[in-house]
């Protein structure tokens, strides 16, 4: 059996597509028959007697319909991970310290390929993975924070540049391109929140006056 294969319980929540009777391999080796789950949180394939495998979308570096029947015999969607999976980790082992270093631009990579006995599903599970993968954004960050940060630096001095050509944001940058349009918006709408409350509070004072001045 592979060591990473485990038993869990089909993920419930946000579960964009599901595909039965889905062949799973890895590098090559079939995994067997099982459901393939493209959930919000995760991908998971599961084997239908209840044993499978996780993998995290920020480690997923690839995913495309696979339809080269000369690479493989069937249509598939194939999928390539930042990851060591089973016998691949013992091929190579590494010590620390210096290798680290030049292993950087080699980094560990599994291809794993799963086959719907329907093939007509493929669009689907493209679709479904793209909008989950579209939900965690830059899996760059975790490398390292001063990575990052000289990457964010990089894109704006580029936007600088560029000046008023259109560039491509990311989704977090376009985020925050709408939140400056939403700032602006919002501020307009306290303003004018503000007003009317004053104005209520006003009238409220004038009415309570009258009515102390009926009382007396």
């Amino acid at each position: 059996a592979m060591s990473f294969l485990k038993r869990f319980p089909p993920p419930a929540d946000g579960v964009r597509h599901q595909q039965p009777d889905t062949e799973a391999l890895l590098a090559g080796r079939s995994l067997g028959s099982g459901t393939l789950y493209i959930a919000e949180s995760r991908l998971s394939w599961l084997e239908n007697s209840g044993v499978g495998f996780s993998l995290d979308y920020p480690t997923i570096s690839l995913h495309a319909v696979s339809r080269d029947l000369s690479a493989y015999p069937r249509e598939h969607l194939y999928v390539m991970v930042n990851a060591k999976f089973e016998e691949e980790a013992k091929e190579a082992p590494m010590t620390e310290g210096e290798e680290d270093d030049s292993d950087d631009d080699v980094e560990p990579i599994a291809e794993f390929r799963f086959v719907p006995s329907d093939k007509s599903a493929l669009e689907a599970m493209f679709s479904a993975m793209c909008e989950c993968q579209a939900l965690h954004p830059d899996p760059d960050d975790e490398d390292s924070d001063n990575d990052y940060e000289g990457d964010e630096y990089d894109v704006e001095a580029r936007e600088l540049e560029q000046g008023d050509i259109p560039s491509f944001y990311t989704y977090e940058e376009g985020l925050s391109h709408l939140t400056a349009e939403g700032q602006a918006t919002l501020e307009r709408l306290e303003g004018m929140l503000a007003q009317s409350v004053s104005t209520q509070y006003n009238m409220a004072g004038v009415r309570t006056e009258d009515s102390i001045r009926e009382f007396e």
